[in-house]
């Protein structure tokens, strides 16, 4: 509790906790102007998209290892969950009644491996598009853009469950991932 002004009354103040690292945070912020990037130039700035779709990739690498040894929200241990939890918790949500985490939620934790495989996924079928065994096969250039169409939509349903989760439990988690904290209890 905080005091506010002159009047004698208490303001409480919400407790803040740090919970994305600089890492998880770089990594975030990176993969979104990579994929952005990637996808803007993808028709157009070959060398451009090539650069950030290996950015990308390797941004992939390092959260992998992240997840393995990282801090404790970072962990995969933290937030990969079975699929009868993260089913549940999608039930939980259509009712309403799904739980705050301070960490990533079921549905947000299963999130995060799909954009991470859809990423590495889409990385290395561009990279195979060019060394001989598959520069011109056009079924390996239709699959690496349906990867990236894939990625594109899991990225967007990754946005309206943030924008979900930050409505229904009342805080700003665009501004965690910036920040990297917040708030402790509900």
């Amino acid at each position: 509790m905080s005091s506010a002004g002159g009047g004698g009354r208490r303001v409480s103040t919400p407790s803040l906790i740090r919970v994305w690292d600089p890492l998880v945070r770089f990594f975030h912020w990176g993969l979104v102007l990579s994929i952005g990037v990637s996808w803007l130039s993808a028709n157009s700035l070959e060398d451009l998209h090539n650069s950030t779709g290996y950015a990308a990739g390797a941004l992939v690498g390092a959260r992998a290892a992240w997840g393995l040894v990282g801090s404790r929200y970072a962990r995969f241990s933290d937030f990969v969950r079975s699929p009868r939890t993260v089913l549940a918790y999608l039930a939980d949500i259509g009712r309403g009644q799904e739980a705050r985490y301070i960490g990533h939620n079921p549905a947000g934790g299963a999130m995060v491996i799909c954009l991470l495989l859809a990423t590495a996924a889409t990385a290395l079928t561009g990279w195979l598009l060019t060394t001989d065994s598959f520069w011109g096969v056009r079924w390996m250039q239709h699959l690496h853009d349906l990867l990236a169409h894939v990625l594109l939509l899991l990225a967007g349903i990754h946005i309206g469950g943030v924008m979900l989760a930050s409505f229904r439990h009342r805080e700003n988690l665009v501004g965690a991932m910036i920040f990297g904290r917040k708030r402790r209890e509900d």
